[in-house]
């Protein structure tokens, strides 16, 4: 981001894909995150020029506001589906600790089973085409849930199959997603338009939770969740109006898949630098998921909160991610891009510890959550806008996309294992101790960065540099 004089302007254009994983699904906050590229996955042909000297704002590109119309419902129903899903299973259907690892984990599986795949294939299609199927599966799929639940037949291998589905149909979507603005809008335009995109996803991260809390509470969890099929309706109806100028990948303009998958990987992991984000992102990932899967179980069953209570947590945790969105250009400019990553990493580290110890002190329990949400997701914003700056600038355009698939199957591939241990962890176990071995274990993901040339240095490298050759 202070390799040029348009750092502000990139700091716009990266947040959406920052933060795109910054809040998983689950609502658990962790350091993973996805880029994409100005071309896209796939090929890109740049929308017609505008007419006249001066380039008119995206407030009059009809356009453009129907797919961000869209895409705000369904931030906000997919905030209320984060926290409808847990409640179900831990207050409705009275699930286990390991029936809770055993759902999160089939709701992360798809990013482990179909993450590499999903880049190369979507390479191979129109985006916005499988925006608009990915949102008729998901709202299909949680649309079965309340129904089954009006039949008295709703069961816990029910949420199960849904969260499966629901996550195969989340990663063509956000692969898709994150590579259809330049498709959309003029190439001056690309900041402007992840711009508003992000703001009205930082307003559903803080408004969403606590909404969706008090919709539960109002409506129990199976009634609430149709609310999120209503926005995934919305979301299908607004891109079925959206008109995109993404022609078809040429036929001949394709390798063997495995060769294209292999290629990405290969390129990861000869990265010096990038291997080590990966190595650090990776393993926090997988000791935060082990303790966040227990956190329902946590905040509704150790300390009897209530759902709504829940919501609050994590809305109010999310307004750390909204400033740390706004801060990092500052503290870019201030400490150096490189030595952004260690310190932001140490941040999100240390501060997991904050769990546990809420389970030892009980009656500041609520504060310390709020606390723990708030850096978490401040630290997070700095660490990924940074480090997804870096991953763009030194990956060739044409591997931008397999890049990113490739990234994202390491760093989420292994959050279904660690959802899936958790739940055998707390059973035998306790919720506490699982979560204290998450806590100590993110400290370790830190050393990563912290051991590396990042203090050595104030500005990562671009693609000249970083590869020389």
């Amino acid at each position: 981001m202070s390799q040029s004089d348009d750092s502000d302007a990139a700091d716009d254009e990266l947040l959406l894909e920052a933060r795109a994983e910054t809040s998983r699904p689950g609502g658990l906050a962790g350091p993973v995150a996805e880029s994409s590229d100005e071309d896209g996955i796939g090929a890109r042909t740049s929308p017609p020029a505008e007419t006249g000297n001066r380039q008119r704002s995206l407030w009059h590109d009809g356009n453009f506001l129907t797919i961000w119309s869209g895409q705000a419902f369904s931030q906000f129903g997919s905030q209320i589906q984060e926290l409808a899903i847990p409640v179900l299973a831990v207050l409705v259907l009275g699930a286990s600790e390991l029936q809770v690892g055993m759902l999160n984990a089939a709701g992360l599986a798809a990013f482990l089973v179909v993450g590499l795949p999903a880049g190369a294939w979507i390479d191979r299609m129109r985006k916005r085409h499988v925006m608009i199927w990915a949102d008729a599966v998901r709202a299909v799929a949680l649309g079965a849930l309340p129904l089954l639940w009006w039949l008295g037949a709703l069961q816990m291998w029910h949420l199960y199959a849904v969260a499966l589905v629901v996550g195969i149909a989340t990663v063509f979507f956000d692969v898709s997603y994150q590579s259809i603005i330049p498709s959309l809008v003029q190439p001056t335009q690309i900041a402007e338009a992840n711009g508003k995109l992000q703001a009205t996803y930082e307003l559903a991260n803080i408004a969403g939770p606590g909404i969706g809390g008090w919709m539960v509470g109002v409506l129990t969890a199976p009634l609430a969740l149709l609310a999120t099929v209503g926005t995934y309706l919305i979301s299908f109806v607004a891109l079925l109006f959206t008109r995109d100028h993404e022609p078809a990948r040429a036929p001949d303009d394709r390798a063997p898949i495995f060769s294209e998958i292999w290629e990405g990987l290969r390129f990861v992991f000869t990265e010096k630098l990038l291997r080590r984000i990966v190595g650090t992102t990776g393993t926090s990932n997988f000791f935060n998921t082990l303790s966040m899967t227990m956190l329902p179980v946590f905040v509704l069953r150790e300390l009897g909160l209530s759902p709504a209570a829940m919501g609050v947590i994590f809305s109010l945790g999310a307004v750390g991610g909204l400033l740390g969105a706004l801060a990092t250009p500052h503290i870019v400019r201030g400490i150096g891009e490189a030595r952004s990553i260690p310190i932001s990493s140490i941040g999100f580290s240390i501060v997991g510890l904050f769990l546990p110890l809420a389970a030892m002190v009980p009656s500041i329990a609520f504060p310390l959550l709020v606390a723990q949400g708030f850096v978490v997701s401040f630290a997070v914003l700095l660490y990924n806008i940074t480090q997804v700056t870096f991953r763009q600038r030194i990956t060739p355009p044409r591997l931008l996309g397999r890049m990113n698939a490739s990234v994202r199957f390491v760093v989420w591939g292994v959050m279904p294992i660690a959802a899936l241990l958790s739940g055998v962890l707390g059973t035998s176990l306790g919720v506490v101790e699982t979560m204290w071995i998450g806590a100590l274990g993110q400290l370790v993901s830190a050393l990563f960065v912290v051991t590396g040339p990042f203090w050595r240095m104030r500005d990562l490298p671009d693609a000249a540099t970083a590869r020389p050759g």
